[in-house]
């Protein structure tokens, strides 16, 4: 098992990027709370390889981009400072490979996703009940008082994924931004999945809880900021949930999700994507 974690000063400039204060203990609540301060405050992006700066995963490197520059980055940076985090807060923490669902219905490689699987002697839920479908979106359903351990699913990193951390649980559901996400077990795989009003469940991702350490996601890495195949080398992206729906840029179009209402925009210029940059995603490219 990896333990590396961020230093205390580290933590606790991160916990100020977040906007949040350090929790008292390890729980389930606070996972759930820096969960969602991240998705809210750190965008999703890939900015670095059309700019042909290398990404590295190393942990100064990390804080360095994300804490240090306020800038995002995709699966391998995000959960991989989020668990050095969690740990730093007394969390268990394993890094757990994910395979991607393809629109041809198959999947991508091993390693493609960067995952986190979270435990704590703090880290408690009760029995789970049905979910209340009715709760509003960004909100979680009430729960009765803890009475049993739980081991929690965490992704920061797949751009528009669930909210909240996701029970180990299968079958489990909970209603978020207007569609139901969960998890299902098929053998040793767990299936992370979403489904909108009236359609059938869609997989997102598949993973084991096998740990890897973060070198085994290395080789990966480089693919995906070097491969003509790699979606990651086709366009840049930024994404960053808001408590009404998302913004997003792609390429040079900006589209902004309110509320189930989606709206795009053709960015005329580059002076007008680092001005959208700086505005919707708090993100100034240095040296660009």
């Amino acid at each position: 098992m990896t333990t590396e974690a961020l230093t205390a000063e580290e933590a606790a400039a991160y916990l100020r990027r977040l906007g949040v204060p350090a929790p008292e203990a390890p729980t389930l609540a606070a996972l759930a709370s820096l969960h969602r301060a991240h998705l809210l405050t750190v965008p999703f992006e890939n900015l670095d390889i059309g700019l042909g700066r290398p990404i590295r995963l190393d942990r100064t490197s990390l804080v360095t981009k994300i804490v240090d520059q306020r800038r995002g980055g995709y699966c391998y940076e995000l959960n991989g400072i989020f668990a050095l985090l969690l740990r730093r807060l007394g969390y268990a923490v394993d890094l757990v490979s994910a395979r991607v669902a393809r629109a041809d219905g198959g999947l991508t490689d091993e390693y493609d996703h960067l995952a986190l699987v979270v435990s704590s002697p703090d880290l408690s839920s009760p029995n789970l009940p049905s979910p209340d479908l009715s709760s509003p979106d960004l909100s979680s359903p009430d729960l009765p008082s803890p009475d049993r351990s739980e081991t929690m699913l965490a992704d920061v990193g797949f751009g528009e994924g669930f909210v909240e951390p996701l029970p180990l649980v299968d079958g489990f559901e909970r209603r978020e931004r207007g569609l139901s996400v969960g998890l299902a077990r098929r053998g040793e795989l767990w299936v992370s999945r979403e489904r909108r009003d009236g359609e059938d469940w869609r997989g997102r991702f598949v993973f084991t809880t096998t740990p890897h350490p973060l070198d085994d996601f290395a080789e990966r890495n480089e693919w995906q900021q070097s491969s003509p195949d790699s979606h990651f080398t086709r366009a840049r992206l930024a994404s960053i949930l808001t408590p009404t729906g998302r913004v997003t840029l792609s390429s040079n179009r900006l589209i902004t999700s309110t509320h189930g209402r989606r709206d795009e925009i053709e960015l005329e210029d580059e002076a007008a994507v680092l001005a959208a940059l700086a505005r919707h995603f708090g993100i100034v490219l240095p040296g660009a």
